[in-house]
């Protein structure tokens, strides 16, 4: 599987879950991929700024989607 295929799986996992998860939930959302595979994508899509991986006070890496929007919903958006 192609290394975009990846990150694009990973980034609609997330998305249809709507909430955070741990990075073993991450797993369970993709049962096909590796670990090796979700954490490249995770790295990826943390970088590109489109996840969130943060520490929980319990020791757990938690991953969370950003949530896209478009300009023209933007408040600050001048009126076309």
């Amino acid at each position: 599987m192609a290394i975009a295929a990846i990150i694009a799986r990973v980034h609609s996992a997330l998305d249809q879950r709507g909430t955070d998860c741990s990075m073993e939930e991450m797993m369970h959302l993709c049962p096909e991929l590796t670990w090796n595979q979700v954490v490249l994508a995770l790295y990826y899509l943390s970088r590109s700024k489109q996840v969130r991986v943060t520490l929980a006070s319990d020791r757990t890496y938690r991953v969370r989607a950003h949530r896209a929007f478009t300009i023209g919903a933007s408040p600050a958006a001048p009126a076309p």
